[in-house]
This record gives structure tokens, C-alpha cells and sequence, in this order.
């Protein structure tokens, strides 16, 4: 009877709290004043505060106020948020504090950065795109509230790697991705917002103002806050929401509704009889009675419960399995999670438990932006476009092995993605193609000596056609073969040849007088012929010169 009881009790607790659940709101709120490197922001911590307490009043089930965070902190919270926004209906980021637009892209500044390089941008802030995948599990609304428009001192000092890169004024203009997803800005895209002279910012004292206000369009509730803020500012600061919602209204508070107990004093009792005819056990029926003892209903269940003890309805099923049995479409998976206002710890022990809940899928681009961080410090250098590959697995395998941890290749995850921004340098060694080496972040090729070729494996080797060095002599020089001088002979043109009259054969006497004088010897004949070509020479000469020879003078 008593575990009967208590069954029927924990239906109760279920079905009276279905409604609060189906409406669960959570809001996480960053207030950044405190920085190292700049001046102090007076108004973000205490416009923080402000903001919180009014997410508190409105109901909303929790409020997270975080306070001057680092980003390594404001990279935990984010974490954290996402997290518990996979069981809400509605999830709400605010942020107050210093922002920058880099190349287009928005990112929040946490109280720690330095920000000396616009590189440091990407490892000291916290993107934007960050922010909406924190909130992105949400089922019904997803908002962010950046006050963070205001007049950026880093970007004043902050040296250029690329002179033509753009660091706006205020933050850039964003279109969510995501369906009933709202941004809001405390100033239009490319316009900076005042800090305000009282205690908190102008946009600050709006949003109180009209964002809690039960059944008020978000629509209308920021058309209100931007009408307030331009008077305030005299028309010097415009509000901007970016994003869309759905055609119907969608309030941050629920409209109050009457009390159902007023139109219908027996609301619980019907609902309470409903409950225990549904199980339609005797046990149910007389938990039932014990609770409503009189009344309209209490006699119902009476007559039920009779009707059953004389079996006129013909027999009851079982009654262990309509004990074990979950009722019919239970509310929400996380009811054991919410501490149940019971008398008997029992019943909230007897409830479902959320292990079942399947974990939410992570966003398509989870792949694209962790493998982006890996290439970033120096653990790829190839572009999957956004797929996990084998080139990812790889990258993110060699972080684990220089980083010491132990995430898991198979999978892009959160985690890792934390993990590897929160790197602000190279974490893996250079990797250099085969014949390059590596000098400080760039690759260069390695020279071979002369008369060496690179193989396939990158090393200098000999050139196989290369010819071996010869000590190179300079040629012998060839001898001329000294001539003997001859004397010159006076040459006269004689028309045609002629024979040497009476003149001496062919001997080696008259040759060398022939010689002398410019003769030959002709063969045909076997006398001289002198002059020049044998064309006509001096007889006398010639008998002169046979005479001296004869007798023996030269």
C-alpha cells in the first residue's frame, strides 16, 4: 500500500510541476570592468549586477553572474553554460565590457589581454561565434546582449602584422545562422556606445526597464529599450538587434495567467482523480481517498474502488507491472534533477532519471573550426575544408603527444577545440618537406656542393654523369721545323720556260745552284729549270754558279 502511495504521489509531483519545466530559463551574465593593460570601466560589473537581479525577478530558474573574467575563465563559463543549455527552453547571454571587430569578426576582451599585435587578438579574446555555440542547444529562444560597443582603447596601440587589415570602430554587423536566435547590440554595427554618467550604462537601465515585462514581444521590449537609449544619449547612440524570430510572440516572461483554482475550486482534485484512474489500481484509488476523504471525486474514486473489490469490471491488471510501469508521455527527463518540495524523500527517489538523455549534436562547423586552431599552432599544415580526415586525426594525435593530453583522434570535440585556443603559440615543431630544413617559422631548401644531386630521400649524392676532375696541363707546343733561309733571287717574268742551254744534268751540284738561282729539275728531260716556276732564269748565273761548285767554293 505504501509503495503504491508513494507512486501516485510522485505522478502529482510530475504533472504540477510539467508546467514550470516546459518553460526552464537560464542566463549567464559577464560583467568586465577590472582590466590590467587600460583603464578601468566603471559601469560593466555594476550593470552586470543589475541585469542579474532582473533575470532573478523575472523567474527565469538560474542566473549566473560572473564578474571581471580572464579567458581562460570566461572559456570555462562559456563551457559550463553550454552545457546546462541543452535541458532549456530559453538561454540568455549578457555581456558588458570592452569588444573588438578584427577582419569583420567580433570578439569579447577578457580583463586579462594585452592585445600588443592584432595576432593576439585570435589567442587573448574570446570570438563571438564562440558565444552563439554555447547557447546554441536551446529548444525555443537563444539571445545575446552585447554592451561591449564602447570606445576600444587596444586598438589604439595594437601594431598591424598586415597593414591592411581592419580593426573597426565599435563591432561588426552579424546574421545568426541559427533559427530564433537574437543578437543585440548597445550600439549599431560601426558606432560606440557610452559608458553613461550615472551608475550603470544607458542600455543597461532600458533593458531592466521593459526586457522583464510579462508577455512583451522581444520585438517591442527592444524597440522600447532603443527608444530610451537615443533620448538618453540624445540621439547619439541607436540600439540594434540582429536575427529573427518566428510570427508568433515571444515574451522573455510568460504573460500572467488567473490562477486556475479561482474559475475551478476542484482543479487539483480532478486532476489529482485522473492521475489515479489512469493507473487504475484499488491501491491508486485508495491513495486517492486518503488524501480527498470527501467530495465529489472522493466519491468516484469510492465507487471505483468498489467496483473493482467486487470484480463487476471484471479483473484488475496486474497489480507489478503497473507499478514498474513510467506513465504515459512523461513531462520532462530532468525532473530528478529538480529537488521536489516532498514530504517523503521517497517519492523524489521513485522519479526517472535523466541518463538516458541523449547528448546534443555538435554544430557542423565544430570540425572546420578546431582543425583551423590545430593548423594555428603548427600541428597541420593541410586544409581539410572542414572534415575530419586523416590529416585532422594526425594534427590533432601530434598535439596530444607535445601538449600531454589524451583527446580523442576519432572525434571533433568541444573540448579539444578549448584546449588548442587556449594555446597562444606554435605547439608542434616545424614540419619541412623532404630537401627542406627549418629556420625559425619558414621552410628553406638545403643547398648541395657542386657536382651533387638530391635523391628521392633528400640527400646529396655524387651526379653519376659528373666526369672526374683532371688536372688540367697546358698542350705542349709544337715545334715548328726550322727553314732554311734561302737567299733571295731576283725574279724576272719570263714569258715561257725554258731549258738550260748546254747547261749541267740534274746533279746535286747544279741542284743547289738551281736552288739558288730559283730552278727545277725536270724530269721528263733531265735538265734544269731556273727562274721562278722554271719561267725563264740567268744561264750565266746558273755556269757561275756550276763553276764555283766544281771548284769547290760555295
Amino acid at each position: 500500500m505504501a509503495a503504491f502511495r508513494y507512486l501516485f504521489l510522485a505522478l502529482v509531483l510530475i504533472s504540477s510541476s510539467s508546467a514550470a519545466w516546459a518553460d526552464k530559463r537560464i542566463a549567464l551574465v559577464i560583467g568586465n570592468s577590472a582590466y590590467k593593460t587600460v583603464a578601468r570601466l566603471s559601469n560593466p560589473a555594476n550593470d552586470a549586477k543589475l541585469v542579474g537581479d532582473m533575470f532573478r525577478a523575472a523567474g527565469f530558474e538560474r542566473v549566473d553572474t560572473r564578474l571581471d573574467l580572464g579567458v581562460q575563465e570566461m572559456r570555462r563559463a562559456l563551457r559550463e553554460f553550454g552545457a546546462r543549455a541543452r535541458e532549456a527552453e530559453v538561454a540568455v547571454i549578457y555581456y558588458a565590457g570592452h569588444g573588438i571587430e578584427l577582419d569583420g569578426v567580433n570578439y569579447l576582451i577578457p580583463t586579462d589581454a594585452s592585445l600588443e599585435a592584432d595576432s593576439d587578438v585570435l589567442d587573448e579574446a574570446i570570438a563571438l561565434e564562440r558565444v552563439l555555440f554555447a547557447i546554441e542547444p536551446a529548444k525555443q529562444l537563444r539571445l545575446v546582449v552585447l554592451d561591449a560597443c564602447r570606445d576600444n582603447p587596444f586598438a589604439k596601440t595594437m601594431k598591424r602584422s598586415v597593414a591592411s587589415r581592419s580593426i573597426g570602430r565599435g563591432l561588426a554587423k552579424v546574421e545568426p545562422a541559427s533559427p530564433n536566435t537574437m543578437i543585440a547590440f548597445s550600439a549599431k554595427a560601426g558606432s560606440t556606445a557610452a559608458d553613461g554618467d550615472a551608475s550603470n550604462s544607458p542600455f543597461a537601465q532600458a533593458l531592466v526597464a521593459h526586457l522583464p515585462k510579462p508577455g512583451l514581444d522581444l520585438r517591442r521590449a527592444f524597440g522600447f529599450v532603443r527608444d530610451d537609449v537615443l533620448k538618453a544619449t540624445g540621439y547619439r547612440q541607436e540600439p540594434y538587434v540582429y536575427g529573427s524570430l518566428g510570427g508568433n510572440d515571444v515574451a522573455l516572461v510568460p504573460a500572467a495567467s488567473a490562477p486556475s483554482a479561482a474559475a475551478d475550486p476542484d482543479a487539483a482534485m480532478r486532476r489529482d482523480y485522473e492521475l489515479a484512474e489512469r493507473i487504475g489500481s484499488a491501491a491508486a484509488f485508495d491513495a486517492f481517498i486518503e488524501k480527498y476523504p470527501s467530495g465529489f471525486y472522493a466519491a468516484l474514486a469510492k465507487a471505483q474502488r468498489a467496483k473493482l473489490a467486487s470484480g463487476a469490471s471484471g479483473a484488475a491488471p496486474p497489480a507489478a507491472p503497473e507499478v514498474t510501469r513510467s506513465p504515459p508521455e512523461p513531462p520532462q527527463r530532468a525532473e530528478a534533477e529538480r529537488p521536489a518540495a516532498s514530504p517523503d524523500p521517497v517519492v523524489v527517489a521513485a522519479l526517472p532519471t535523466p541518463a538516458d538523455k541523449p547528448a546534443a549534436t555538435p554544430p557542423p562547423d565544430l570540425p572546420r573550426l578546431l582543425a583551423t586552431e590545430l593548423r594555428r599552432v603548427g600541428c597541420s599544415s593541410a586544409d581539410g575544408g572542414g572534415n575530419w580526415d586523416g590529416n585532422a586525426r594526425r594534427a590533432l594525435e601530434r598535439f596530444n603527444k607535445q601538449a600531454g593530453t589524451t583527446f580523442d583522434i576519432k572525434i571533433a570535440s568541444i573540448d579539444a577545440l578549448d584546449a588548442v585556443k587556449a594555446r597562444s603559440g606554435r605547439v608542434c615543431p616545424l614540419l619541412c618537406p623532404t630537401g627542406q630544413r627549418a629556420e625559425g617559422e619558414s621552410c628553406v631548401a638545403i643547398a648541395c656542393p657542386a657536382g651533387q644531386i638530391r635523391d628521392d630521400d633528400g640527400d646529396c649524392v655524387r651526379r653519376k654523369d659528373e666526369p672526374v676532375a683532371r688536372k688540367q696541363t697546358e698542350p705542349a707546343k709544337r715545334e715548328e721545323p726550322t727553314r732554311k733561309k734561302e737567299p733571295a733571287v731576283a725574279m724576272r717574268s719570263e714569258p715561257e720556260p725554258k731549258r738550260v742551254s748546254g747547261g749541267g744534268r740534274c746533279t746535286s751540284i747544279s741542284q743547289r745552284c738551281a736552288i739558288q738561282i730559283g730552278g727545277r729539275c725536270n724530269p721528263a728531260t733531265g735538265h734544269w729549270e731556273y727562274g721562278r716556276n722554271g719561267a725563264g732564269g740567268d744561264t750565266m748565273a746558273f755556269n757561275n754558279c756550276l763553276s764555283r761548285m766544281m771548284a769547290g767554293g760555295r
